[in-house]
């Protein structure tokens, strides 16, 4: 019988996931009031959540390759204590300057999800495994339902460094539990750390990533702007020369270009783009004046509950996606989950205006998320060796990260090009945000193609129609890799 640690670790996991998401949403309800409350300007204040962005993206890969090589236990419990004390440091000090190194180190938490996956693959049973996976994989998507409500009332009702106490007790509770819970995996990729790769794909990743999102703020055009992306592309191009001369590369750039793992990245990138769009311009939407004609008014607490039921419907609908890929295949749940997204945009397209048509379009759109994110995983799993499963998830989690961060941007470009004034005020047209869903919800349809151009798994529909085996398909796929 399971003892009392293993019975708990998924759910500890899990916890960990939510954390991670809660971390990185609590700071939106404070960004218009932070200039005020630190004294910075609002382009510094930005940096609160550009930081986050840039070190998470960095850092998701590298610390996925480290896992893979030194033990997923031991860095997990490393980025779960980087995030701790980012959000004790953000607790201790208003100054800006250490605000923002703060929550750069809070965006080591990103690794978080990628190392729980790679975690429950090497510990659990093959039968355990897809529903896992799946809860895992909805963590980014509920903390950050939750995250948002929960810190908009904090800051509401109590001084904002109470927000920052309360995510750093939440975060040495989820990294003890993690220490206590969780065993270390005895798969391990030895060799030794690339790290010129590692900087290579820090020095590229942070010049697209900052450019894509300053651009709006220091103009498309600008020399600035254009030299960043012009670095970025000479950086990734000699990354990727070097990559392919290592014999220890961080990411296996042939294994990547496999369709069975390229096709899943790819459709990783666009559903990121798809999902964020959804949250990102809800939130302005319902709190526009009422003036505009369309707008709610509502506050940024009320806009955080009209939220909350997508995060639910997340925790509820992830073991249905499992239960969608064991029976159909993730290639299947992935489509599914794409097609289902689409359709919430279209419903979002039809009305916008009626608050319960908005919270329904929202959830359908949360719900597609659910079955698209608790797919990747899967897929990538069956697709790459078991000693690469977290530096592969992490490359996965990195390419919803781009696709976000290209939504923000995307959408900021929409809505900056379709406004009007309202008491002098320039704010974004109705027009506008229909642009914005419509545009999310082709980027879901693409998503959906992309799915399906996935290559079908043999081995795991060989397992579908013998169900009496007991090899796991994962397993199976890589036997033939």
């Amino acid at each position: 019988m399971a003892s009392l640690r293993d019975r708990l670790a998924v759910p500890v996991l899990a916890f960990g996931g939510i954390l991670m998401a809660v971390m990185q949403t609590v700071v939106v309800p404070l960004l218009p009031d932070l200039p005020r409350l630190t004294g910075a300007s609002p382009g510094a204040v930005s940096w609160m959540v550009t930081a986050t962005l840039l070190s998470g993206a960095v850092l998701t890969p590298v610390l996925g390759r480290a896992g893979d090589m030194y033990g997923k236990r031991r860095v997990l419990l490393a980025a779960l204590g980087l995030m701790t004390l980012g959000s004790l440091l953000c607790a201790l000090t208003s100054d800006i300057g250490i605000l923002i190194a703060a929550r750069a180190l809070q965006g080591a938490a990103a690794a978080v999800v990628p190392l729980s996956i790679s975690i429950l693959r090497d510990e659990l049973p093959p039968e355990r495994t897809g529903s896992a996976v799946a809860m895992m994989s909805s963590t980014v998507g509920i903390g950050a339902a939750l995250g948002l409500p929960l810190a908009a009332l904090i800051v509401q009702y109590a001084n904002w460094h109470v927000m920052f106490w309360a995510t750093t007790a939440l975060g040495a509770a989820g990294l003890a539990l993690a220490w206590w819970a969780v065993r270390e995996s005895p798969v391990r990729e030895p060799g030794r750390f690339d790290t010129l790769g590692a900087l290579g794909l820090a020095a590229g990743l942070i010049c697209l990533l900052l450019g894509v999102s300053q651009g709006g703020q220091w103009g498309w055009t600008s020399g600035r702007i254009l030299g960043l992306f012009g670095a970025c592309v000479v950086v990734l191009t000699l990354w990727w020369i070097q990559q392919l001369r290592t014999e220890r590369p961080l990411v296996d750039l042939k294994l990547a270009a496999r369709p069975r793992v390229a096709l899943p990245h790819l459709t990783a990138l666009l559903t990121g783009f798809a999902f964020y769009a959804n949250s990102l311009v809800t939130a302005q939407l319902v709190q526009a004046p009422k003036a505009t004609g369309y707008g709610l008014g509502l506050s940024i607490v009320a806009t955080g509950l009209c939220l909350l039921p997508g995060g639910v419907t997340m925790l509820l609908f992830s073991p249905v996606s499992a239960r969608i890929s064991a029976a159909r295949g993730p290639r299947v749940t992935l489509a599914l989950g794409a097609a289902v997204i689409a359709l919430g945009y279209g419903v979002r397209v039809a009305d916008s205006r009626d608050l319960w048509v908005i919270i329904l379009g929202a959830t359908v759109i949360s719900t597609g998320t659910t079955l698209a994110y608790s797919a990747l995983p899967t897929l990538i799993l069956r697709a790459v060796p078991a000693g690469q499963t977290a530096s592969a998830n992490g490359v996965n989690v990195l390419m919803r990260t781009i696709g976000q961060a290209v939504c923000s941007a995307a959408v900021a470009a929409v809505l900056v090009h379709h406004t009007g004034l309202v008491a002098g005020i320039p704010v974004p047209t109705l027009h506008g945000y229909l642009l914005a869903f419509a545009m999310a919800g082709t980027v879901a349809l693409v998503a959906c193609a992309a799915a399906l151009a996935i290559p079908a798994d043999p081995a795991s529909r060989d397992t579908r129609r013998a169900r009496g085996r007991t090899t796991a398909p994962h397993d199976e796929a890589l036997e033939g890799a």
